[in-house]
């Protein structure tokens, strides 16, 4: 056992350097996550998190469910074909028509803006969460917390963290908001960290809220835009934009199917 877990949480905060590259210990089980909360709490006030976010982290749990649903991502080993029947293409494509038929001057505003097409937004907006239809049910500040936490991708998801313990701080999310199993949020289900270097306000109203599907939407169409995206190039596989729908999500799998499914909706 690490002695940083041998000491008491205000030990912690005292004795750990206040620097942004100040370091946190790791575990494969829960036993010792509420003593890294005060270790990782020194760090966050190092990287700007106020009170409300280390009162978030301070607030969050352990979750066993994120951790076997990080532990048992199958889908991504389907086939193409497989992937796509599973994830429920046909009518991801069926219903994102409808949509875009249904609010064209929405989606051609985002186009005219950002330079993406529709059909890739309405189709990461189907795969991630059925059009809104299921946002997650985990907290998500406990989800990404046990995610860096936790020592399989504690590099990865500290980023994540900070940025989740950030947007608690700006009032974009509260310590009990709640997404996806990994912590993704909104619509779209961004990463924190993404959600805070990429979210704005699409409807006006001074808030960035990815629950709200016009602040979810141009958030999406940001990111894509601010990766590289380039406006009146294609998406498919070999295909400039194809660069950029890999930034989205790292599954071949997934990037092959919104291409597809971008296409078949906007056709």
């Amino acid at each position: 056992m690490s002695s940083l877990f041998r000491l008491s949480a205000a030990a912690l905060l005292a004795a750990l350097p206040l620097s942004a590259g100040a370091t946190t210990s790791c575990s494969d089980t829960g036993g010792q996550y509420e003593a890294w909360k005060a270790e990782m709490a020194a760090v966050a006030k190092a990287e700007g998190v106020g009170k409300r976010g280390i009162e978030a982290l301070m607030a969050s749990s352990y979750s066993k469910a994120t951790i076997a649903a990080d532990r048992n991502q199958k889908s991504f080993r389907y086939s193409l074909e497989k992937f796509m029947q599973v994830r429920g293409a046909e009518t991801i494509i069926s219903q994102g028509r409808n949509r875009k038929a249904k609010n064209p001057d929405f989606y051609a505003a985002l186009e005219a803006r950002y330079g993406v097409p529709a059909g890739v937004l309405i189709a990461i907006h189907g795969m991630e969460t059925g059009f809104g239809g299921f946002m997650g049910d985990t907290n998500v500040v406990s989800a990404i917390a046990t995610l860096t936490y936790d020592c399989r991708r504690s590099d990865f998801f500290r980023p994540h963290l900070i940025g989740a313990l950030k947007l608690v701080d700006q009032g974009s999310i509260s310590m009990k908001t709640v997404g996806a199993k990994h912590g993704e949020l909104g619509h779209t289900q961004f990463l924190p960290g993404n959600a805070l270097k990429y979210g704005v306000d699409g409807n006006g109203d001074g808030v960035v809220d990815f629950y709200n599907l016009a602040d979810a939407m141009a958030s999406t169409a940001n990111f894509l835009r601010q990766k590289g995206w380039q406006p009146g190039q294609g998406y498919q596989e070999g295909e400039p934009n194809f660069e950029v729908i890999k930034q989205w999500n790292a599954a071949k799998v997934y990037q092959q199917a919104i291409a597809i499914m971008g296409a078949r909706i906007d056709r």
